[in-house]
Protein backbone atom coordinates (compact mmCIF):
# COMPACT_ATOMS: atom_id res chain seq x y z
CA UNK A 1 0.00 0.00 0.00
CA UNK A 2 1.28 3.45 -0.93
CA UNK A 3 0.99 5.41 2.31
CA UNK A 4 1.88 8.62 0.51
CA UNK A 5 -1.49 8.49 -1.28
CA UNK A 6 -3.55 8.53 1.91
CA UNK A 7 -5.40 11.82 2.44
CA UNK A 8 -5.11 13.70 5.71
CA UNK A 9 -6.61 16.84 7.25
CA UNK A 10 -4.47 19.70 8.51
CA UNK A 11 -6.76 22.08 10.33
CA UNK A 12 -9.79 22.32 8.05
CA UNK A 13 -7.79 21.69 4.88
CA UNK A 14 -7.94 18.27 3.24
CA UNK A 15 -4.62 17.20 1.75
CA UNK A 16 -4.99 14.58 -0.98
CA UNK A 17 -1.57 13.07 -0.29
CA UNK A 18 1.12 13.00 2.43
CA UNK A 19 3.73 14.61 0.16
CA UNK A 20 4.56 18.28 0.78
CA UNK A 21 6.80 20.59 -1.21
CA UNK A 22 8.99 22.25 1.40
CA UNK A 23 9.72 25.99 1.21
CA UNK A 24 12.79 26.96 -0.80
CA UNK A 25 13.76 30.49 -1.76
CA UNK A 26 14.03 30.65 -5.53
CA UNK A 27 15.69 34.04 -6.06
CA UNK A 28 13.05 34.76 -8.72
CA UNK A 29 11.45 37.73 -6.95
CA UNK A 30 12.08 41.26 -8.20
CA UNK A 31 11.72 44.26 -5.90
CA UNK A 32 10.53 41.66 -3.37
CA UNK A 33 7.42 40.98 -5.44
CA UNK A 34 6.05 38.03 -7.41
CA UNK A 35 7.29 37.78 -11.00
CA UNK A 36 6.15 35.84 -14.09
CA UNK A 37 9.20 33.59 -13.63
CA UNK A 38 8.06 32.75 -10.10
CA UNK A 39 4.54 31.96 -11.33
CA UNK A 40 5.93 29.64 -14.00
CA UNK A 41 8.11 27.90 -11.43
CA UNK A 42 5.26 27.13 -9.02
CA UNK A 43 2.96 26.18 -11.89
CA UNK A 44 5.49 23.58 -13.01
CA UNK A 45 6.03 22.21 -9.49
CA UNK A 46 2.30 21.90 -8.70
CA UNK A 47 1.18 20.57 -12.09
CA UNK A 48 -0.60 17.22 -11.94
CA UNK A 49 -1.97 17.74 -8.43
CA UNK A 50 0.14 14.99 -6.84
CA UNK A 51 1.37 17.17 -4.00
CA UNK A 52 -0.78 17.29 -0.90
CA UNK A 53 0.47 20.78 -0.02
CA UNK A 54 2.94 23.42 -1.10
CA UNK A 55 4.62 25.73 1.40
CA UNK A 56 5.84 28.67 -0.65
CA UNK A 57 9.14 30.39 0.02
CA UNK A 58 9.45 32.66 3.03
CA UNK A 59 8.16 36.23 2.98
CA UNK A 60 9.41 38.84 5.41
CA UNK A 61 6.77 40.39 7.65
CA UNK A 62 8.53 43.70 8.35
CA UNK A 63 11.35 45.60 6.60
CA UNK A 64 14.03 45.06 9.28
CA UNK A 65 13.36 41.31 9.06
CA UNK A 66 14.27 40.94 5.39
CA UNK A 67 16.76 38.12 4.93
CA UNK A 68 17.79 38.49 1.30
CA UNK A 69 17.72 40.87 -1.64
CA UNK A 70 15.52 38.58 -3.78
CA UNK A 71 13.18 37.58 -0.96
CA UNK A 72 9.42 38.02 -1.27
CA UNK A 73 7.64 40.50 0.98
CA UNK A 74 4.34 40.19 2.82
CA UNK A 75 5.01 43.39 4.76
CA UNK A 76 2.59 45.73 2.98
CA UNK A 77 -0.78 45.64 1.26
CA UNK A 78 0.71 46.23 -2.17
CA UNK A 79 2.14 42.69 -2.00
CA UNK A 80 -1.33 41.14 -2.03
CA UNK A 81 -1.91 41.32 -5.78
CA UNK A 82 1.19 39.29 -6.66
CA UNK A 83 0.66 36.84 -3.83
CA UNK A 84 -2.90 36.28 -5.06
CA UNK A 85 -1.57 35.46 -8.53
CA UNK A 86 0.80 32.94 -6.95
CA UNK A 87 -1.90 31.29 -4.83
CA UNK A 88 -4.25 31.15 -7.82
CA UNK A 89 -1.57 29.52 -9.98
CA UNK A 90 -1.09 26.70 -7.47
CA UNK A 91 -4.81 26.29 -6.75
CA UNK A 92 -5.49 25.92 -10.48
CA UNK A 93 -3.44 22.71 -10.25
CA UNK A 94 -5.65 21.47 -7.37
CA UNK A 95 -2.99 21.80 -4.65
CA UNK A 96 -3.52 23.65 -1.34
CA UNK A 97 -0.89 26.25 -0.50
CA UNK A 98 0.33 28.04 2.61
CA UNK A 99 2.70 31.01 2.79
CA UNK A 100 5.77 30.87 5.02
CA UNK A 101 6.25 34.03 7.08
CA UNK A 102 9.62 34.98 8.53
CA UNK A 103 11.64 37.61 10.33
CA UNK A 104 15.40 37.21 10.09
CA UNK A 105 16.21 39.04 13.33
CA UNK A 106 19.98 39.27 13.69
CA UNK A 107 20.50 36.97 10.70
CA UNK A 108 19.95 39.87 8.36
CA UNK A 109 22.38 42.68 7.55
CA UNK A 110 22.00 46.40 8.12
CA UNK A 111 23.60 46.95 4.70
CA UNK A 112 20.61 45.15 3.20
CA UNK A 113 17.77 46.64 5.22
CA UNK A 114 19.18 50.03 6.18
CA UNK A 115 17.78 49.38 9.64
CA UNK A 116 19.18 48.24 12.97
CA UNK A 117 19.11 44.50 13.55
CA UNK A 118 17.06 43.18 16.45
CA UNK A 119 17.00 39.91 18.35
CA UNK A 120 15.96 38.25 21.58
CA UNK A 121 19.21 39.42 23.16
CA UNK A 122 22.31 41.38 22.17
CA UNK A 123 23.93 38.13 21.06
CA UNK A 124 24.84 37.02 17.54
CA UNK A 125 23.82 33.65 16.17
CA UNK A 126 26.48 30.92 16.08
CA UNK A 127 28.71 31.19 13.05
CA UNK A 128 28.32 34.95 12.69
CA UNK A 129 31.58 36.57 11.59
CA UNK A 130 33.84 37.66 14.45
CA UNK A 131 33.50 41.37 15.09
CA UNK A 132 30.02 41.61 13.57
CA UNK A 133 27.81 44.25 15.13
CA UNK A 134 25.61 42.93 17.90
CA UNK A 135 21.84 43.15 17.44
CA UNK A 136 19.68 45.32 19.66
CA UNK A 137 17.79 43.40 22.34
CA UNK A 138 14.09 43.77 21.60
CA UNK A 139 11.94 45.79 23.94
CA UNK A 140 8.35 44.86 24.73
CA UNK A 141 7.30 47.49 22.18
CA UNK A 142 9.46 45.75 19.56
CA UNK A 143 7.95 42.38 20.45
CA UNK A 144 4.40 43.73 20.23
CA UNK A 145 5.15 45.34 16.87
CA UNK A 146 6.68 42.18 15.38
CA UNK A 147 3.76 40.10 16.66
CA UNK A 148 1.36 42.52 14.96
CA UNK A 149 3.43 42.32 11.76
CA UNK A 150 3.11 38.52 11.65
CA UNK A 151 -0.66 38.78 12.16
CA UNK A 152 -1.02 41.49 9.50
CA UNK A 153 1.02 39.42 7.02
CA UNK A 154 -1.21 36.40 7.71
CA UNK A 155 -4.29 38.50 6.97
CA UNK A 156 -2.68 39.56 3.67
CA UNK A 157 -2.05 35.91 2.86
CA UNK A 158 -5.69 35.10 3.57
CA UNK A 159 -6.85 37.99 1.39
CA UNK A 160 -4.56 36.69 -1.35
CA UNK A 161 -6.32 33.32 -1.21
CA UNK A 162 -3.78 31.20 0.65
CA UNK A 163 -5.10 28.30 2.72
CA UNK A 164 -2.87 29.25 5.64
CA UNK A 165 0.55 30.35 6.75
CA UNK A 166 3.65 28.81 8.25
CA UNK A 167 5.52 30.64 11.02
CA UNK A 168 9.28 30.29 10.51
CA UNK A 169 11.03 29.43 13.78
CA UNK A 170 14.10 27.62 12.49
CA UNK A 171 17.52 27.99 10.84
CA UNK A 172 18.63 30.84 13.08
CA UNK A 173 15.81 33.27 12.25
CA UNK A 174 14.23 35.57 14.84
CA UNK A 175 11.81 33.14 16.48
CA UNK A 176 14.58 30.56 16.61
CA UNK A 177 16.69 33.22 18.33
CA UNK A 178 14.03 33.40 21.05
CA UNK A 179 13.75 29.62 21.24
CA UNK A 180 17.45 28.81 21.45
CA UNK A 181 19.27 29.29 24.79
CA UNK A 182 22.35 30.13 22.70
CA UNK A 183 20.81 33.45 21.67
CA UNK A 184 18.10 34.06 24.26
CA UNK A 185 19.81 35.41 27.36
CA UNK A 186 16.77 37.30 28.58
CA UNK A 187 15.25 37.17 32.04
CA UNK A 188 11.60 37.69 32.91
CA UNK A 189 8.64 37.04 30.64
CA UNK A 190 10.63 35.83 27.62
CA UNK A 191 13.44 34.25 29.64
CA UNK A 192 15.83 31.95 27.87
CA UNK A 193 16.10 29.72 30.93
CA UNK A 194 12.73 27.96 30.55
CA UNK A 195 10.49 26.67 27.76
CA UNK A 196 7.60 28.95 28.65
CA UNK A 197 9.80 32.00 28.21
CA UNK A 198 11.50 30.72 25.06
CA UNK A 199 8.15 29.97 23.35
CA UNK A 200 6.12 32.93 24.61
CA UNK A 201 6.65 35.02 21.46
CA UNK A 202 5.61 32.07 19.29
CA UNK A 203 2.45 31.54 21.33
CA UNK A 204 1.58 35.23 21.08
CA UNK A 205 2.02 35.17 17.30
CA UNK A 206 -0.07 31.99 16.88
CA UNK A 207 -2.86 33.46 19.00
CA UNK A 208 -2.85 36.80 17.18
CA UNK A 209 -2.92 35.14 13.76
CA UNK A 210 -5.81 32.95 14.88
CA UNK A 211 -7.75 36.00 16.08
CA UNK A 212 -7.04 37.97 12.91
CA UNK A 213 -7.43 35.23 10.30
CA UNK A 214 -10.18 33.13 11.87
CA UNK A 215 -10.69 29.50 12.89
CA UNK A 216 -10.50 27.95 9.40
CA UNK A 217 -7.12 29.39 8.43
CA UNK A 218 -4.33 26.81 8.68
CA UNK A 219 -1.42 27.75 10.97
CA UNK A 220 1.78 25.71 10.75
CA UNK A 221 4.92 26.28 12.78
CA UNK A 222 8.27 25.37 11.27
CA UNK A 223 10.21 24.43 14.38
CA UNK A 224 13.97 24.22 14.57
CA UNK A 225 13.49 21.60 17.26
CA UNK A 226 17.15 21.06 18.15
CA UNK A 227 20.33 23.08 17.68
CA UNK A 228 22.63 20.06 17.98
CA UNK A 229 25.11 22.37 19.70
CA UNK A 230 26.35 22.41 23.28
CA UNK A 231 24.16 24.70 25.36
CA UNK A 232 21.49 24.90 22.65
CA UNK A 233 17.95 23.60 22.40
CA UNK A 234 17.70 19.84 22.93
CA UNK A 235 15.72 16.99 21.42
CA UNK A 236 14.24 16.09 24.81
CA UNK A 237 12.29 19.38 24.75
CA UNK A 238 10.74 18.89 21.30
CA UNK A 239 7.58 17.03 22.33
CA UNK A 240 6.71 19.56 25.03
CA UNK A 241 7.18 22.45 22.62
CA UNK A 242 4.99 20.79 20.01
CA UNK A 243 2.23 20.47 22.61
CA UNK A 244 2.63 24.12 23.64
CA UNK A 245 2.08 25.18 20.03
CA UNK A 246 -0.88 22.86 19.57
CA UNK A 247 -2.58 24.28 22.66
CA UNK A 248 -1.91 27.82 21.39
CA UNK A 249 -3.78 27.01 18.18
CA UNK A 250 -1.29 25.60 15.67
CA UNK A 251 -2.70 23.09 13.16
CA UNK A 252 0.60 21.55 12.06
CA UNK A 253 4.24 21.28 13.16
CA UNK A 254 6.98 21.18 10.51
CA UNK A 255 10.19 19.77 11.96
CA UNK A 256 13.68 20.86 10.94
CA UNK A 257 16.93 22.07 12.49
CA UNK A 258 17.59 25.10 14.63
CA UNK A 259 20.95 26.86 14.76
CA UNK A 260 22.40 23.92 12.81
CA UNK A 261 20.26 25.11 9.88
CA UNK A 262 18.61 22.44 7.69
CA UNK A 263 21.31 19.80 8.18
CA UNK A 264 22.02 17.51 11.13
CA UNK A 265 25.73 17.29 11.91
CA UNK A 266 27.14 13.83 11.20
CA UNK A 267 23.96 12.49 9.57
CA UNK A 268 23.14 11.86 5.93
CA UNK A 269 20.31 9.32 6.18
CA UNK A 270 17.04 10.36 4.58
CA UNK A 271 14.81 12.08 7.11
CA UNK A 272 17.68 12.97 9.42
CA UNK A 273 15.44 14.92 11.82
CA UNK A 274 13.10 11.93 12.32
CA UNK A 275 14.11 11.47 15.97
CA UNK A 276 12.59 14.91 16.58
CA UNK A 277 9.42 14.48 14.52
CA UNK A 278 8.78 11.08 16.12
CA UNK A 279 8.85 12.52 19.66
CA UNK A 280 6.52 15.37 18.69
CA UNK A 281 4.11 13.06 16.83
CA UNK A 282 3.71 10.93 19.96
CA UNK A 283 2.70 13.98 22.00
CA UNK A 284 0.41 16.00 19.70
CA UNK A 285 -2.86 15.39 17.90
CA UNK A 286 -2.04 17.54 14.88
CA UNK A 287 -0.08 16.49 11.77
CA UNK A 288 3.71 16.51 11.99
CA UNK A 289 5.71 17.22 8.84
CA UNK A 290 9.26 15.89 8.46
CA UNK A 291 11.86 17.24 6.03
CA UNK A 292 15.57 16.56 5.73
CA UNK A 293 17.31 14.93 2.80
CA UNK A 294 14.38 12.80 1.62
CA UNK A 295 14.88 11.93 -2.05
CA UNK A 296 13.43 8.44 -2.50
CA UNK A 297 9.91 7.05 -2.36
CA UNK A 298 11.03 4.00 -0.37
CA UNK A 299 12.52 6.22 2.35
CA UNK A 300 9.37 8.36 2.49
CA UNK A 301 7.21 5.26 2.78
CA UNK A 302 9.37 3.83 5.53
CA UNK A 303 9.24 7.02 7.58
CA UNK A 304 5.43 7.01 7.39
CA UNK A 305 5.20 3.30 8.14
CA UNK A 306 7.43 3.66 11.20
CA UNK A 307 5.26 6.58 12.36
CA UNK A 308 8.12 9.04 12.37
CA UNK A 309 5.81 11.66 10.88
CA UNK A 310 2.39 12.20 9.28
CA UNK A 311 3.64 14.17 6.28
CA UNK A 312 6.83 14.03 4.22
CA UNK A 313 8.45 17.25 3.06
CA UNK A 314 10.69 17.23 0.00
CA UNK A 315 12.61 20.24 -1.24
CA UNK A 316 15.74 19.92 -3.33
CA UNK A 317 14.68 16.68 -5.00
CA UNK A 318 11.56 18.41 -6.36
CA UNK A 319 13.66 21.42 -7.29
CA UNK A 320 15.75 19.12 -9.48
CA UNK A 321 12.87 17.02 -10.84
CA UNK A 322 9.34 18.39 -11.13
CA UNK A 323 7.99 14.91 -11.96
CA UNK A 324 9.07 13.49 -8.59
CA UNK A 325 5.68 13.97 -6.84
CA UNK A 326 3.94 11.99 -9.58
CA UNK A 327 6.58 9.26 -9.33
CA UNK A 328 6.22 9.05 -5.53
CA UNK A 329 2.46 8.58 -5.80
CA UNK A 330 2.52 5.88 -8.47
CA UNK A 331 1.61 2.43 -7.25
CA UNK A 332 4.10 -0.38 -7.61
CA UNK A 333 4.12 -1.79 -11.12
CA UNK A 334 3.48 1.63 -12.65
CA UNK A 335 7.12 2.58 -13.05
CA UNK A 336 7.47 3.95 -9.54
CA UNK A 337 10.89 2.54 -8.70
CA UNK A 338 12.26 5.83 -7.39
Amino acid sequence: MNLLKQPIKAGNIRLSSRLVMAPMETGKAENNRVTPALLRYYDEKSRGGSLGLIVTEHCYVSPEGQAGRKQLSAASDDCIKGLRELADTIHQNSVPVILQLSHAGSKTDRLLTGLNTISASAVNIPGRAAGADLPKEMTQADIDRVTACFAAAAVRAKEAGYDGVEIHSAHGYLLNQFYSPLTNKRVGYYAGTNLAGRTRLHVGIIEEIRKAAGPDFLISVRLGACDYMEGGSGKEEAATVGKIFEIAGADMISVTGGMCDFVRPGHQEQGWFSELSECIKKEVGIPVLLTGGITQKAAAQRLLMEEKADLIGVGRAILKDSTLPEQFLKDEGEGAGV
